[in-house]
Parts: structure tokens; sequence; C-alpha cells
């Protein structure tokens, strides 16, 4: 049995714009005994639960700026941390994170809260991931909010720009998370940069950090590589709901070209918002994402 690691909680008091409970499970089906962490705001029994998953290197509290003005709307926001990131257990050893894996205790997730009138929030890997769910988790999505991500379909060459940041993962398996943060998001104070980092006590704590890069599908016979053309298919013929699109325009990787091709894919999605001053983790400015897409995704 793996090794796993969970972040002491005093790591994550005091965090700048993150008032937020925890909240834990430890009894998901297919993975008894991990603990994972989620946010849980607003009315239990609200017409609209916002579901929002985060990518890599970040965790939940990526997503302090747009989680206030959705409880404001009225609506429930959930937003869970990926095992090996946030307060989440951590797994040590790197051959246990796979994109089946973690697909599969996102969909846990979704049946154990039971979670229905469900808004999709996702970038980056909560795209890749979650833009999988719906396909097996019928009756439960009527909404998508979708900012800088992709589908991990594998029949496509990887672009230039992640293969290099790939790369750079794999010679700096250590790497400086409150660093990168402020180098992708400026506006970031020393103390919101520091809170990205404190998942993670040492080296050790980020293996799952340093594995994901590594999964995304390369070649049509990867690990979920299938799925994610499942998914495509699914989100091109047989998506009914509303969609919003934001893109953060200084994104090197998953930037403008990325995303207006990725409309495409999605069932009568309408034009983006395009904010020319976010990078590739939008949330970061999602006040003014979170302000323009209430309205639009209410109709």
């Amino acid at each position: 049995m793996t090794e796993t690691l969970r972040t002491p909680e005093a790591r994550f008091a005091a965090l700048p714009g993150y008032p937020f409970a925890p909240h834990y499970i430890d009894d998901l089906t297919g993975f008894a005994g991990l603990r994972i962490h989620y946010v849980d705001e607003g009315p239990r029994d609200a017409r609209h639960t916002f579901l929002c998953l985060h990518g890599q290197p970040t965790w939940s509290y990526l997503y302090r700026r747009m989680i206030p003005a959705f409880v404001a709307a009225g609506a429930r926001v959930v937003a869970p941390d990926l095992f090996g990131f946030g307060r989440s257990d951590k797994p040590s050893e790197e051959a246990w994170y796979t994109f089946t894996r973690h697909r599969d205790s996102l969909v846990a997730f979704v049946e154990r809260l039971d979670l229905r009138g469900v808004t999709l929030v996702v970038q980056d890997w909560g795209g890749i991931l979650g833009l999988t769910l719906p396909i097996d988790l019928p009756g439960r999505f009527d909404r998508l909010l979708i900012m800088n991500t992709a589908f991990g379909t594998g029949d496509a060459p990887l672009g230039d720009g992640f293969l290099a940041w790939r790369a750079w993962a794999n010679k700096n398996p250590d790497m400086d998370l409150a660093k990168l943060m402020k180098r992708s998001c400026p506006h970031l104070s020393e103390a919101e940069a520091a809170a990205y980092a404190a998942p993670y006590p040492d080296s050790t704590y980020k293996t799952g950090v340093r594995r994901f890069p590594n999964l995304v599908p390369d070649h049509p016979e990867a690990d979920g590589a299938a799925l994610s053309r499942r998914a495509r298919e699914w989100w091109q013929r047989e998506w009914t709901g509303r969609s919003f699109m934001a893109i953060g325009a200084t994104d090197p990787v998953l930037g403008p070209p990325v995303m207006q091709a990725i409309r495409k894919l999605i069932r009568d999605c309408p034009e983006p918002f395009v904010h020319p001053q976010a990078g590739h983790f939008a949330q970061e400015w999602g006040e003014e994402i979170a302000a323009r897409a209430l309205p639009a995704l209410a109709g």
C-alpha cells in the first residue's frame, strides 16, 4: 500500500482571501481511507451548484475570488482539491497518479455528494478531467463555465509551449510554487503567492504536482485519450446546457487560439470573454469573469 502524506492543518492558517471552512470525505467509492478536501459554501438546497475544478499546480485556493460572487448569486459552491493537491491526501508514489484514477475520484465525489443542477467550472487539468464527467453522470450538469484548458484526446500534437513546460517541470521536481504563481500572476501579493505553496512543506509532498504534466495524453492510446475523445464528441453533439467561455489572453500555452478552437467543439458556445490581462490562471482575475458569467449563464 502506497504511503500517503497529509499536510498539517497549521499550514493553512490565515491564508489571505480564503476564509472557507474545510470539509473532508474519506469514504469515496474506490478510495476508502484517502481523505479528500473540499470547500462547500452557500445553501445546500440551491438550484445551482458550481463545481469548481482546479488544475496543476494549484488547489481550491485558486477559486477564492469567484466563490463569493457565486454564493451571492444564491448558488452552492463546491471546490474539491484533487488527491495530491491542497488539503487532500497526497500518495507518495508517482505511479499512483493516473488520468483514470483522478477522473474516477471526481466521478465518485460527485456521486457521494449527490450533486445536481451542476454548473461545471473548469480550467487547466480541471477541464482535462472535468470535461469528461458529464458523459457518465447524466442529468447532473446543466451549465458550463470554461477557462483556459483543453481536451486530452491524444490525437493532435502537443504544442511547443506545453512541451517546454513539461520539460521544465521534470527538471525542477521541487518547483518553487510561490515564485511560479507570482510570475504568472504579477498582481498577487507575496502572501497570496505563498498560499499556493502552503500544502507542500517539502518536496516529498509534491509528487502529484510533479506527475501531472506527464499525464497529459500525448498519443491516441494514452490513458484517458479515448475517454476524452468520447467527451469531445458528446460536447459537440449532445450538450444542451448554457455555456460561458472566458479566456486569459496572455496564456502562452492555452490562450486564445487554443480556446477558440475548443469553442467550436462545444455545442452553441457563444463568443468568449477575452480578458486582456489574465493569463493561464484566469481565476486570479475571477471577480470580473464571475461578474460576466453569471448573467450570461442565467440567460
